[in-house]
This record gives structure tokens, sequence and C-alpha cells, in this order.
């Protein structure tokens, strides 16, 4: 059975910074994709960031291109935030991809979701 578990979330201040991490089970975790995906209170699903298996390529939303920083080893995938903004506040989730795929994806891609954590950015 697949499961990912995300940890990290927080409340902080804009300009701060946090760190979330997935931990993902019952599957090769680097032979898989993962992607950061968030849903703010009455907003869409949106992907933030994707990388694809063995950190072949890495792929950022607009938005927070030059803040977020993707990663993985062998068993987490890592998303490092900086410069938080209150448009940042959202539920985040890792999500699992195609087997051996890039990081060209798009939402309905992604076959496992954890959880989420709760990320808020406010003074």
């Amino acid at each position: 059975e697949v499961q990912l578990v995300e940890s990290g979330g927080g409340l902080v201040q804009p300009g701060g910074s946090l760190l979330l991490s997935c931990t993902g089970s019952g599957f090769n975790f680097d032979d898989y994709p993962m992607g950061w995906i968030r849903q703010a209170p009455g907003k869409e699903r949106e992907w933030v960031a994707i990388i694809g298996w063995a950190s072949l390529s890495t792929r950022y939303t607009n938005s927070v291109k030059g803040r977020f920083t993707i990663s993985r080893d062998k068993t987490t995938l890592y998303l490092q935030m900086y410069n938080l903004q209150p448009e940042d506040t959202a539920v985040y989730s890792c999500a699992k991809g195609p087997f051996r795929a890039g990081s060209a994806l798009g939402l309905s891609d992604f076959t496992a979701w954890g959880p989420g954590t709760q990320v808020t950015v406010s003074s």
C-alpha cells in the first residue's frame, strides 16, 4: 500500500521560511516523480513544484520561482520555502506521479496523495 506523510507545516510571519518533508512507503521512492500540491481555502488545488524520478528535472509554478526549492533523497521529498507570503497559505500535500516520468506533469497525472500539512503565513 502506498503511503505518503507530510510534515513541517506551521504558522510563519511574512518573509519567513519553512521546510516541508514527505516520506513515502509502499513503493520504490526514487523511481517515481514527486510533487508538492497546495490548496488554499476557496481555491482550486494547484501544483507548486515537481521533481522527476531520480531528480533528473524540476519544475515550479511561476508564483514560487526563486523562493521555493524542491529536492529529494532516496526516501524523502522536501520543499524549502523562503520569503513566504500570505498568498502561500494553504494545505500542502505531496503526491506520487507515474513510474519513471519527468517533471512535465499535470495534477491528473498524480496517483497517490498524502493528507497534507497546513502552512499559514500571517503577521
